[in-house]
């Protein structure tokens, strides 16, 4: 994504705290969200889990990125992000800290797949932006064999 990359996102409610998301460019899928019962209905994912959801996704393309430039063709890629809801001083409930691991399939942990697990935390746009909140901690294994940690 480049600097002039501006987007946007539209919010309407539906019906009580259900709300459509209409994203830019015209033509992508909307999305349904919904805060858990009881507060609302669960009809979709609620703000934090699409939170948790971009950075799971940024870290995975990134990798990814990484990875298809150094000319190595994993299998698949997997990530499971852990959110953990603490209150602040006044109370109120906040995400205090992610927890992504990421999991490649048949990828050889050589030198080119070190080096992208160097890199590809740094090009991830989102979690970037969010550690500057969040902390987030960063696994990856390869085929289960753990070659990268970062985080707080």
């Amino acid at each position: 994504m480049g600097e002039d990359a501006d987007f946007q996102v539209t919010v309407e409610q539906i019906e009580d705290y259900e709300f459509r998301v209409r994203f830019d460019p015209e033509g992508l899928p909307g999305l349904s969200v919904d805060e858990p019962p009881p507060v609302g209905a669960g009809a979709g994912p609620n703000a934090s889990r699409l939170l948790a959801a971009a950075v799971g996704n940024c870290l995975s393309a990134s990798l990814l990125f990484c990875l298809r430039k150094s000319r190595l063709q994993p299998d698949g890629v997997r990530s499971t992000v852990r959110g953990t809801v603490t209150r602040n001083e006044a109370g109120r409930l906040r995400i205090g800290a992610l927890a992504v691991a990421i999991e490649v399939d048949g990828l050889e942990t050589g030198k080119r797949a070190l080096r992208c697990a160097d890199l590809f935390e740094d090009f991830c746009v989102v979690t970037a932006s969010v550690r500057q909140g969040i902390p987030v901690t960063v696994s990856v294994s390869a085929d289960g064999q753990l070659f990268h940690e970062s985080g707080e």
